[in-house]
């Protein structure tokens, strides 16, 4: 689904998923003396890292922005380390419960801090997917209470595999240690409309085996198959392998991207929600760049602070739309850099005779290196403008003017450059 304008993606009843639970109070048996005295989600994977700051950070960057650590075994440890924290823009917060309740039951215990819709989450699983997808795939069924993210396996019996006909699914089978055959498997991630809480019937119990299958009997749950880097930490050999493959996967391509004239039109000094409309293709590039992984970063002058015909907040606001627009057609951006300085400036606070961030000048690219794990050989810049594309050589960064009408056209260039090997 294509869409280019606000209109047609946000209809008044509906508002983009923003937040997310991540269940992190299981005891990890099957990692043995490893969970003895450290909650499984807290596991070493190199000498700053623990898997959980790799599981938040790879969600509060596609803009989940209210997360919720629910917890249990050892609580203090996650509290101590996340609670009231800010990563990537994202506020967390600790919901602890003092009995074990399963995981249908910390669901419950957090019932009162829960939005409409809200994203879940294994905290011993790592699937390195654009989870904005369910998004559209939620929205266009509203009968259902929740779709998961799958991922076929070589070896489904070790997981329990799921059976999916016409996007819904059918069947949970369970593990079996003797099958060897590949198959779907829910990978850990959901997303959820706040009704799945009727289907808790009993405390504990547990979502897997209590409630999904609930929700299969009356057509409730629909799957989508997504083919992304998977990896669940639950053994010994798999968390090993985890800290061999994690830090390599930090380090992305990035899509690099003007604002005015490449995401939306440039009406001059755009800056009002209503004057909002897609570049033709827009949504589908960027969604693509999500979905080969790359990060989506949009790095834009708007002289029109410094010229006092708008504030910074107008422009905060007029990029919250645009992430509403993303998100509701499966597809987000990581960041927005904004220079609001401009050497004829009426607002004193913004003059500058050649600010380092107005491009042509490279200072919004070189901060987001610097922010970013950003692989700036298999980057790419597009702008519409002669200084968008000397900006982006100045920072190193592969540039292409956009001069056509749709985006589209460069679906092709662009996925050559930011595929990850």
């Amino acid at each position: 689904m294509e869409a280019n304008s606000l209109s047609d993606t946000s209809p008044d009843h509906w508002r983009p998923t923003r937040q997310l639970l991540i269940l992190v109070g299981g005891k990890g048996t099957r990692l043995g003396t490893l969970t003895q005295n450290t909650p499984k989600p807290l596991m070493q994977i190199d000498e700053n890292t623990v898997f959980l700051d790799h599981l938040i950070a790879n969600f509060a960057r596609q803009g989940f922005d209210d997360i919720l650590l629910l917890a249990g075994h050892m609580a203090e440890q996650v509290s101590d380390r996340y609670d009231k924290r800010q990563i990537l823009g994202a506020s967390i917060r600790i919901v602890n419960e003092q009995q074990p309740a399963g995981t249908a039951g910390a669901l419950a215990h957090a019932s009162a801090l829960l939005q409409d819709t809200f994203l879940l989450a294994n905290g011993d699983t790592l699937f390195d997917v654009n989870v904005r997808h369910l998004e559209p795939v939620l929205a266009a069924n509203s009968e259902a209470e929740g779709v998961i993210a799958l991922r076929h396996v070589e070896n489904a019996g070790r997981y329990g595999a799921v059976d999916i006909a016409d996007g819904h699914v059918i069947a949970f089978r369970e593990k079996d240690s003797h099958s060897t055959s590949g198959g779907l498997i829910n990978a850990g991630i959901g997303l959820f409309r706040k009704s799945i809480l009727s289907r808790i019937t009993e405390i504990p119990s547990s979502l897997e085996l209590d409630v999904y299958p609930r929700m299969v009997e009356e057509n409730y749950l629909l799957g989508q198959e997504f083919s992304g880097y998977f990896i669940d930490i639950g053994l010994p050999e798999t968390l090993e392998q985890a800290r061999i493959d994690i830090p390599k996967l930090q380090k992305r391509p990035a899509l690099f991207l003007d604002r005015d004239g490449v995401i939306n039109e440039d009406r001059g000094y755009t800056f009002r929600v209503g004057d909002l409309k897609l570049i033709d293709g827009a949504i589908e590039l960027i969604r693509l760049a999500n979905d080969f992984g790359a990060f989506v970063i949009v790095v834009t002058n708007q002289a029109g602070v410094a010229r006092g015909f708008y504030e910074l907040s107008d422009v905060e606001r007029f990029h919250r739309e645009i992430e509403n627009v993303l998100i509701r057609n499966g597809a987000f951006i990581d960041a927005f850099y904004v220079c609001p300085f401009h050497s004829e400036a009426i607002v004193p606070e913004y003059c500058h005779p050649d600010h380092p961030n107005r491009k042509p000048n490279p200072g919004m690219l070189i901060q987001a290196l610097t922010d970013w794990p950003i692989d700036a050989a298999k980057s790419i810049m597009i702008g519409d403008k002669e200084s968008d594309i000397i900006a982006a050589e100045r920072a190193g960064i592969k540039a292409l003017l956009f001069k056509g009408s749709s985006l589209a056209d460069l679906r092709d260039f662009v996925s050559k450059q930011i595929a990850r090997q």
